[in-house]
């Protein structure tokens, strides 16, 4: 399988990158104590963070913010997934936990303030291309609605667009039957791609000291736009 991001997005933003965590025969379950308890405190935390701090004042949030504009998209209607989540918590209506991998993904949403996806790659039909979304592009999302992707970047395989930096499908949501993942994480464009790789290698550590299996990392960007997801990584954990 072939994941690579469309070179016309170089254009307008030519940082963009990618952390691209493959993992294989993990086990997603009910989460640790240990990570339930983070999660809440980490949230509880940036409630208090939140009520003297402008949304702005993340650098993380702010980056998104103007990436969104690069692309033509207005982010004060379809805000980037991590600036929702602190939206959320701002209100103190802190996310439930669910399982192991979503936990997970909301977890490093959240301290690295970047939009975050996990998806089941057995859900997925062929190759992967990050582009972005004409008129016609959305889907059914986590949120329960239809979301629609134009001039939003999105994941999207041979059948049809299932994720992006603002809200994820119901098509490859992973569940506790899932088995062979893809975990994409939305890095800012400003972060040089060592410390990308850094970021995404730490991600993939702590999510398979939790849910076992294997991991490869990568970093795709304009220097390496295209992977082999099947091919042998030297960052394997």
């Amino acid at each position: 399988m072939k994941l690579h991001i469309d070179e016309n997005l170089f254009q307008r933003m030519p940082d963009l990158k990618l952390g691209i965590i493959h993992y294989t025969k993990i086990t997603v379950s009910e989460s640790p104590q240990m990570l339930k308890g983070r999660l809440q405190l980490f949230q509880e935390q940036l409630y208090f963070e939140l009520d003297t701090k402008p949304f702005n004042d993340f650098p993380g949030i702010k980056e998104w913010r103007e990436t969104w504009k690069a692309f033509g998209a207005d982010p004060n209607r379809y805000r980037p997934s991590v600036e929702a989540l602190y939206r959320r918590i701002k209100k103190q209506n802190f996310l439930p936990t669910v399982h192991t991998a979503v936990d997970l993904n909301t977890f490093f949403s959240l301290q690295y303030e970047i939009p975050a996806g996990i998806y089941d790659l057995a859900k997925t039909v062929g190759d992967i291309q990050l582009t972005l979304g004409e008129e016609e592009d959305g889907y059914e999302g986590l949120n329960g609605r239809f979301n629609s992707l134009r001039n939003i970047l999105q994941l999207k395989d041979e059948y049809s667009p299932f994720g992006s930096p603002f809200v994820d499908s119901i098509r490859t949501a992973v569940t506790e039957e899932t088995k062979d993942a893809l975990h994409v994480l939305f890095i800012r464009p400003s972060m040089g791609r060592d410390e990308a790789l850094q970021l995404t290698t730490a991600c993939g550590n702590m999510f398979t000291s939790i849910s076992g299996g294997e991991a490869s990392c990568y970093v795709v960007d304009r220097e390496d736009a295209s992977l082999l997801l099947n091919s042998v990584d030297p960052f394997k954990l």
